[in-house]
Formats: structure tokens, sequence, C-alpha cells
């Protein structure tokens, strides 16, 4: 069975960031007072602004239990904590030093001798470790009542066909017991109507929270912004920016370069308004994620959507 709600609900629709220690923002100055110099001081600050954020280290590296219950007594009840998936659960490439150093000893010659290798080249109780060191540090979080969603973003190389499907309800069946969201970087998952309804049915058919996605268009790692709920308890947004020009820039070394993008008010409202009409009805929490990364803009996007639920009139929680 899937575990109950993250945290007792203070409202309908969740507004945060992805992260909350990116190198820009910090550099900034502009978010965090000058008092905010500790890892403890910026999440108690940032838990003081917004109901939710999501935690993207996981996605580099797998986080270490005490890591997440410093997290969890760091930050306030009601608190939401969406965690991404470890890079190699999503299909993605990684290097040996992403994983726990007795880890990597154990790594066979196939991947030990690559510098990026594949969840294809470990050997099979390898990753059921992995698995199972990712589930234990999720732990902490979710005896605090703070664990939202469990986020699967897809590599952009997933594609909507019999591998595809398998991979992902692979993926599904280790979670079992936790809330799981599910984002996908190929546009074949949402190519056309039929492909649209094949996804969210299959979407449906697994129980998992479909993600709603804004970024640019025309790309084959793009998918449209397809406003539908397909868990009855969560739904989630995520706001990649729309700065076309970045979206495949090669040689990034931060995921800022990427997603520098500074949303404009009237697109806020018409995303709040898209949230409230065609989610937050559906389901009984709404989540809404700003990924845009550049210095503040996450926080500042962030902001403003509070600020125009607040005038719809919608409840909503805020700090």
């Amino acid at each position: 069975m899937e575990q109950r709600s993250s945290a007792p609900r203070a409202g309908r629709v969740l507004v945060g960031t992805a992260s909350w220690t990116d190198k820009t923002l910090i550099a900034s100055g502009r978010f965090y007072p000058k008092t905010a110099t500790s890892p403890e001081a910026r999440l108690r600050y940032y838990a003081s602004r917004f109901p939710l954020v999501e935690v993207d280290s996981s996605y580099y590296a797998l986080p270490a239990p005490q890591t997440a219950q410093l997290w969890a007594e760091r930050t306030p009840e009601g608190f939401v904590m969406n965690v991404k998936a470890f890079r190699l659960f999503t299909g993605h490439q990684t290097a040996s030093q992403a994983l726990p150093k007795d880890l990597q000893q154990r790594l066979p010659p196939a991947a030990a001798g690559k510098r990026m290798f594949y969840d294809r080249d470990l050997p099979a109780e390898l990753r059921d470790e992995l698995w199972r060191r990712f589930l234990e540090a999720l732990a902490p979080l979710a005896a605090a009542h703070k664990l939202g969603l469990v986020h699967f973003q897809f590599a952009p190389w997933l594609l909507r066909n019999r591998e595809g499907h398998a991979h992902v309800r692979s993926c599904v069946l280790r979670m079992q017991g936790h809330a799981v969201s599910v984002e996908f970087r190929n546009r074949t998952w949402f190519d056309g109507e039929r492909s649209t309804r094949s996804t969210l049915d299959f979407e449906r058919e697994l129980s998992v929270v479909h993600t709603v996605v804004d970024a640019p268009q025309g790309f084959a790692n793009s998918v449209p912004a397809v406003w539908e709920a397909t868990h009855p308890r969560f739904a989630l947004v995520r706001l990649h920016g729309r700065n076309a020009e970045t979206w495949t820039i090669k040689g990034a070394t931060t995921a800022s370069d990427r997603f520098n993008y500074d949303y404009a008010d009237d697109e806020i409202s018409s995303l709040a308004r898209a949230v409230v009409e065609r989610l937050a009805a559906k389901v009984q929490q709404a989540h809404v994620v700003f990924n845009n990364n550049m210095e503040d803009q996450g926080q500042r996007n962030a902001a403003t959507m509070l600020g125009v639920l607040a005038q719809l009139e919608l409840p909503q929680a805020d700090r």
C-alpha cells in the first residue's frame, strides 16, 4: 500500500523550488539573510518562506539517512520534501564517484573501467543494494511525515515502447509504499492524442503522479504541458523555464546554465490559474516546483505564485 500523506495538509496547493542550496542562489545574496551562513540556517530560513522543497542532490548521489534525519529535524511540522530518484534508476549514466565508497569497490570491470556507466552495467545484487540504501535514506523523512513525492525524471532516451514501459514498471514496483511521480523527457510519450492518452492510462494503471511540465518546446527531449491528474491524492507541476536557447546547451557546468529563466508576472498568473482550474479540484494536494534556478529566480517566482494563489482565494499553504 502507498504510504499516508507526507504531512498534515496545510492546504490544497504547495509551492516551492527545486533545491535550496544552488551555488548561484547563495552567491547572489538576495534570498538568504546575511546571518544564514550554514546549511542548517539556510534550510530553516527556506522552510519559513515555503511549504515545499524538492531535494535534487539525491539525483546526483545517494543521500545518507543521517542527512535526511537532519532535514526532518530542521524543518517545521507540515513541511514537505519531494525527493528526486538517483540518476542510475532513471536510466541516466553516472560515474563511480557518485556511489558510496564501499560500493565503488564492488563495481565489476564493465563499470569500473568506464568513465560513465549505466544501471545495466551492474550485477543484480549491486542494483538491489543501491535501491535498498535509497529507500533507507527516505525513511527518516517518512517517519517525520515530511516525505512527499519520490520523483523519477526519466532519461531523454527512454522511449514509449515495450522497454520503456518495463523500466518504469520496475521502478514503481521497487517503490511500493511511496507516492511516486514520473516525468518523461522524450516526446514519444506525448506525441499526439493517441500517445498522450496511452501514457496517461499507463500512469493511472500504475497509480503514479503525472508531472505537468512547463519547458521549451520543439526538441526531442521536450514534452508538452499536459494538464491532467492521474492520481487521486497528488498532482505535480514542474516549471523548468522557457529558455529555448539553453535547453539543450552543451558543456553546461551547472543546472542553472540550462534553466536560466525568469517567469514574468503574467506567465505566473496564467500558470496559477491553470493549477487551480485544471488540477486542484481533482486532487487533495497539488505541488508546484520551480526548477528555474539561476540565482534567486525560482524563489522570487515561487513567492509571486503564492501571492497570486492568495488572490484567487484558493486554500493554499504558505509561510
